[in-house]
């Protein structure tokens, strides 16, 4: 499983809005998801043993699987 530190694009925020703005960040919004889906399709698809390795639970996996993709 692919673990990120940060999964976002970095904008500028004093950066004048300009037209490629908010396709860049629909883009961005779209990766993330898109990332998150295969992850935790990647995490259900772990045995206990693997789980265990990664120091996780049964707990926190059922609990990043519930989550929607936008969060």
């Amino acid at each position: 499983m692919e673990r990120t530190l940060s999964s976002d694009l970095v904008f500028d925020n004093n950066a004048q809005v300009s037209k490629t703005s908010l396709p860049l960040r629909v883009l961005s919004s779209l990766l993330l998801w898109q990332r998150r889906v295969s992850s935790r399709r990647q995490l259900a698809r772990l045995d206990a043993r693997l789980l265990a390795d990664a120091g996780i639970s049964e707990s926190q996996r059922y609990e990043e699987l519930s989550k929607p993709f936008w969060r």
